[in-house]
């Protein structure tokens, strides 16, 4: 039987960081170590950072963005072309969006894709606050920026069903062959859409 090596202050700090995507249990205690021995420059900073955000982060009530303010940056944001309507299933897909200055227009976050095996049914997501959204009048097209998997796709053909008598486009990201990618790696789904969906050169 394993004996701890360090008090149960120290023991709880690694199991929390354990609990973080990407890190296991041999880097959380590496990560704990490292916080430890760098307290001032690090510890301290990352705790009141941690307060600041459990203290002033909310969930924006237009689009389901998080920010320190309700309703959020994107939707304050008047540069923005309010006629798209960007539809993500999360918060990270609405982030990578925004990293990658794919698109300007607003988004809405649906909070996951319908998952009948999982119990996530459309009564779990914000898909009426969308549909109400995609009513206005300003809206012109909605682009379901969901996964390529058998949930993201579900979720995208009801809500296209919901969106039959708004008078919008109803669009979808490409699949197929990424940038820079090589045929020879690529696996025959893809490969498949790729080809179904070419366009002109």
């Amino acid at each position: 039987m394993p004996t701890a090596v360090a008090g149960p202050e120290i023991e709880r700090l690694i199991q929390l960081l354990a609990r973080l995507p990407g890190l296991g249990p041999r880097s959380a205690r590496r990560a704990a170590l490292f916080l430890i021995k760098k307290r001032e420059q690090v510890m301290t900073p990352l705790t009141n950072a941690l307060q600041t955000a459990l203290e002033k982060i909310v969930v924006c009530k237009t689009c389901g963005n998080i920010d320190t303010h309700d309703p959020c940056t994107v939707c304050t944001d008047t540069r923005r072309d309010r006629s798209i309507l960007v539809v993500v299933a999360d918060v990270a897909d609405l982030w990578a969006l925004e990293r990658a200055h794919a698109v300007n227009g607003r988004y809405h976050v649906l909070g996951g894709t319908l998952s009948p095996l999982d119990g996530v049914g459309p009564q779990d997501l914000s898909i009426e606050a969308l549909v109400k959204r995609a009513h206005e009048p300003e809206v012109s097209e909605v682009i379901l920026a969901l996964n390529a998997t058998v949930d993201g796709q579900t979720t995208a053909h009801y809500i296209t069903e919901l969106l039959a008598d708004a008078n919008v486009k109803v669009t979808r990201l490409a699949h197929g062959v990424p940038v820079g990618g090589e045929l020879d790696y690529l696996d025959e789904g893809t490969l498949s859409a790729a080809m179904k969906q070419r366009t002109l050169f």
